[in-house]
């Protein structure tokens, strides 16, 4: 297997300061569970990252975590691509906690994501949440979060610092219907523009992957199919990432009002 198909496999490496500042903020958060192993830095780039490693040396000595140096190649060959910047954190796996009625917030703005093809589309659409104000990512239990370190590049760590739960689709949309949530899937049929729909709190919005969209049996449980309308005849379908975007801040701008 080639160095870039690793990313579709298990992958607890994360890159760069961004990535790492996400887990250290999550781990002093409580966010998830996600054992920091070790972190790493080139030796070479001591003196030009100066703050980035007296920055990790405080918090590596604060949580317990050790703080090594190594070399450029040994950081190459355990990354995908050159993107790391000469730091990486050596993690373990996060726990997914199953969504209940006990753990998912009462009045909430949450995102059930379907079907999504590749981990950096799933990262865009995390960061895109993030931004939105989303309190919570669903996934099935076939998901993009054991790629963890390509997700959380993409995501600009907000993969780590927002609460993921990993359950049956269709299980969890049943478990958010019973707490009050209104579930809003975006698809075509029978839709309405999303600029018409109410998009009130407590809501679940679920999007699916490009090619495979939403499934049967949850989208027979939503309460309202929603459509973004395009300026121009297009045939094609946006990314995941982008109708997330679109969606999320119609959302975020509808609970201000």
């Amino acid at each position: 297997m080639i160095k870039e198909d690793i990313k579709f496999e298990n992958s607890t490496i994360f890159e760069g300061m961004t990535s790492i500042s996400a887990l250290l903020s999550a781990r002093e958060a409580g966010t998830n569970d996600r054992p920091i192993l070790e972190i790493r830095y080139d030796r070479q780039k001591k003196a030009k990252k100066a703050r980035e490693i007296a920055f990790l040396t405080a918090k590596c000595k604060e949580l317990g975590v050790p703080l090594c140096e190594t070399t450029a190649e040994e950081l190459d060959g355990l990354c995908v691509g050159k993107t790391h910047g000469g730091i990486i954190a050596v993690c373990g796996a996060r726990t997914l906690p199953l969504p209940t009625a006990e753990l998912l917030p009462k009045n909430g703005f949450l995102c059930l994501l379907e079907g999504i093809e590749d981990p950096y589309n799933f990262g865009y659409a995390v960061r895109s949440l993030y931004a939105a104000g989303c309190d919570a990512v669903l996934v099935g239990e076939r998901n993009w979060m054991n790629a963890a370190g390509v997700v959380a590049r993409a995501s600009a760590g907000t993969s780590e610092l927002l609460p993921v739960f990993s359950g049956n689709p269709e299980e969890t949309v049943k478990i958010a219907k019973a707490l009050g949530y209104t579930v809003i899937c975006a698809g075509i049929r029978n839709s309405v523009s999303y600029t018409d729909s109410a998009l009130r709190k407590p809501l679940l919005l679920v999007v699916g992957g490009e090619k495979r969209g939403v499934s049967a049996g949850v989208l027979a449980l939503c309460d309202e199919v929603v459509r973004i309308d395009y300026g121009r005849s297009f045939r094609g379908s946006l990314s995941t990432a982008a109708a997330v975007a679109v969606l999320g801040f119609e959302i975020l701008k509808k609970n201000q009002e």
